[in-house]
């Protein structure tokens, strides 16, 4: 990608798109050569934790629900929500994640709608769909958390679902270290300047948000939703998988993962 800064700064809205789209298209290759064979042609899983929604349940009933994912990468949860009954639709802002979504299709036989566009801004009506879902899409990417929410719950009918999976807010103290060096704190949670890599020219070449548990939760409130459920999935007995800082050292000690299970008012 071309970074040769590395650091925290501030980022505003156009330039984090565009990071966030040149960084996925450039990465999408090596990405699902790595996480593929884990995440499957056709399975939900929410988190490196391994945790998968046919034993979660925490979406409820899918069969016959409208479903939008929100930065849904190759859409493989969108290919397991259509096997199940429910009507998806797979939304990602990176062209290069979207074609891996359609070799997808192609391996599986399950076709589902993809849509290219940011999760601040979804191309769609008010009232569109019965549930929505992310797991670890689009959320951390995106410069304003606020606007996120607001469009998320414009799209959804009332009384709707919306269940997301992110990073734990608390792993933002930690460097990303799977091992020993990975367990010692290095920087303040209350610290909101995003994590920036750029080029020579100082334009960003990737961007990651950073918000606590209570900058989610007042998101949430601002935007009508209301919090059902926060899910922090414990590392499972016998998981081996390292994934970036998720590793069975760390998993035993502190939660890596924050799924919040909300719902329209």
């Amino acid at each position: 990608m071309g970074a040769t800064r590395y650091g925290h700064a501030e980022v505003d809205d156009a330039a984090a798109r565009l990071a966030g789209r040149v960084w996925w298209d450039a990465d999408a290759d090596e990405y699902q050569a790595s996480h593929g064979d884990f995440l499957g042609d056709a399975e939900f899983r929410w988190c490196p934790e391994g945790l998968v929604e046919s034993e979660a349940g925490l979406l409820g009933e899918v069969a016959g629900r409208s479903v939008l994912e929100v930065g849904c990468g190759s859409a493989s949860c969108s290919r397991w929500l259509a096997d199940h009954g429910a009507t998806p639709v797979a939304l990602d802002i990176s062209a290069g994640m979207l074609r891996h979504a359609r070799l997808g299709a192609r391996r599986t036989g399950t076709h589902v709608p993809l849509v290219q566009a940011s999760a601040d801004a979804l191309p769609f009506a008010d009232d569109s769909f019965d549930l929505a879902c992310s797991a670890f899409g689009a959320i951390p990417f995106v410069a304003d958390l606020d606007r996120v929410m607001r469009e998320v719950a414009r799209v959804l009918r009332p009384s709707a679902r919306w269940v997301f999976a992110v990073t734990h807010p608390m792993r933002w103290i930690f460097p990303d270290d799977p091992g020993q060096a990975g367990l010692t704190v290095r920087q303040s949670y209350f610290d909101r300047a995003p994590y920036v890599e750029a080029d020579d020219d100082g334009t960003p070449t990737y961007v990651e948000f950073h918000r606590t548990l209570g900058d989610f939760v007042r998101a949430l409130e601002q935007a009508g939703l209301r919090l059902t459920d926060l899910v922090e999935p414990e590392w499972p007995a016998g998981h081996e998988r390292e994934w970036g800082q998720w590793s069975p050292l760390r998993g035993r000690l502190f939660p890596g993962t924050a799924i919040f299970c909300c719902r329209t008012r």
